[in-house]
């Protein structure tokens, strides 16, 4: 009895090494990647390189040529005409002569033409561009905030699954170890087949939870490189950002409700279609347009009578529509039902943003607890474990009981895993749910993109085709 004591105290001491070697493994990855890529690093490349990103910004650079068209409404309009031919003439005079000629008439002329009233379609047109612009650039900003994000997401992720693989191989490891010295008890006569079927039973387990914890990975690294634009390398574990976020629940709806982009977005959607109305009901009022024309003809009256033509003019045209078969009216009426929907569609993106900053605060607030509670529940594990190691070294307890024990702690040491992942993403979560998931709070190290650069480079340009990329 006393060797068999002996042999099974040895037994539970490799146990006991071995959950200790898993306890470290868990943390192994973070002390390798001490040097590695941070998260700054990588939501500054996401921000730079984004596709998703850039393409947004390509798209409020072509937003931003909605004000140019618009303004071309007050500029003159110069067309210039040429022509030139071959004409054959045969004219039968009133005496029964016959006149024929062969013409080559070519005319060239130029024609300006300003228009001076218009109902104020062009300057409220020109205010309409000028509205889009703005919610255009809410909507880079909310763009803006989607990607960076997604860039906490992915980076966390990645950080998540490989503790995760890690924790695996070292169960694995574990159970490895396990199974042989249960075996070699089998041989000896101390145990039962049982044992050694249980033991296999969960190394199998293992090996399938770490084949699913390496598919989870090789999936999380595509998706880093699909945001950040590179594969990742020793990332860096990341701290939550509660520096940035606000005191109580009610800062953060409120913060939310008046800054988040969408909102904003929306509010300038309300004022476009608003002004729209405008726009439409400008097509009910007279037009006044000034004309000026100039053109030079030669050769190019058949009744021969002249050879060569100059005329110059200026003229004044007053439009008025009387009736058009209802078009306008529909357009305004048209518009005026628009700018309804505009409203309760910020009613419903305001509504939202409270509801996505509530949740998010309640996210953040129980992912600290849920840190706090896996923690706790960790080192209880870890505490119980040792226990059934030595009351199985007494004769106390079976091998099934330490598998179990062992069990329960990497299953705690994975939500331990993942609470600290969703720490990290609640709190971001909860600073893009008021608007404020930008480089600016960030401090990351990167400039900012600033739309309103390309916006007043393009705004005034009266001619080019180039654009001022050199595109």
């Amino acid at each position: 009895m006393a060797r068999r004591a002996a042999r099974v105290g040895h037994v539970q001491r490799q146990l006991l090494s071995s959950g200790i070697c898993l306890a470290a493994a868990c943390l192994a990855f973070a002390s390798t990647a001490a040097y590695g890529e941070s998260l700054p690093e990588a939501l500054t490349k996401a921000y730079q390189t984004n596709p998703a990103l850039n393409a947004e910004r390509a798209r409020q650079r072509a937003t931003d040529e909605n004000v140019p068209q618009a303004l071309s409404g007050y500029r003159p309009q110069i067309v210039a005409t040429l022509s030139a031919g071959f004409q054959a003439v045969r004219n039968l005079l009133p005496d029964n002569t016959i006149q024929s000629a062969n013409l080559k008439p070519w005319t060239i002329g130029v024609t300006v033409s300003q228009t001076l009233f218009n109902g104020f379609k062009t300057a409220n047109s020109v205010r309409v561009a000028e509205l889009q612009v703005q919610s255009g650039r809410e909507a880079l900003r909310n763009v803006g905030q989607g990607v960076l994000l997604d860039a906490v997401t992915v980076y966390t992720n990645v950080l998540a699954n490989q503790s995760l693989v890690e924790a695996q191989r070292a169960n694995v490891a574990f159970l490895q170890e396990t199974l042989g010295i249960t075996q070699k008890r089998l041989n000896a006569g101390d145990v039962t087949p049982t044992d050694t079927a249980q033991a296999e039973a969960r190394l199998s387990r293992g090996r399938a939870d770490l084949n699913a914890a390496e598919v989870n990975l090789a999936v999380s690294q595509a998706t880093y490189t699909q945001v950040i634009g590179n594969a990742p390398s020793q990332l860096r574990p990341p701290d939550a950002v509660d520096r940035l976020l606000p005191r109580s629940r009610d800062d953060a709806t409120g913060m939310a409700f008046r800054q988040h982009p969408a909102v904003m977005a929306a509010s300038f959607d309300v004022d476009v279609a608003s002004t729209t109305i405008r726009v439409a009901e400008s097509s009910l009022m007279p037009t006044i347009t000034l004309q000026g024309s100039a053109s030079r003809s030669r050769d190019s009256d058949p009744t021969l009578g002249t050879f060569a033509t100059d005329q110059a003019s200026v003229t004044t045209q007053l439009n008025q529509p009387i009736y058009d078969g209802g078009m306008a009216a529909s357009q305004t009426r048209q518009a005026k039902e628009l700018a309804s929907q505009s409203r309760l569609v910020l009613d419903q993106v305001r509504n939202q943003a409270r509801t996505a900053a509530v949740g998010a605060w309640v996210a953040n607030e129980g992912a600290k607890i849920a840190v706090t509670a896996s923690e706790a529940e960790v080192r209880a594990a870890t505490v119980a474990l040792q226990g059934v190691q030595r009351e199985a070294a007494g004769g106390q307890r079976t091998t099934v009981d330490v598998l179990n024990a062992q069990q329960d702690l990497i299953l705690a040491k994975a939500r331990l895993i993942g609470a600290q992942r969703d720490r990290v993403i609640a709190s971001y979560t909860l600073l893009s749910a008021i608007g404020r998931l930008d480089v600016r709070n960030l401090g990351l190290n990167t400039p900012d993109y600033l739309p309103e650069v390309h916006y007043h480079q393009v705004r005034d340009a009266w001619h080019g085709l180039r654009t001022p990329s050199g595109q």
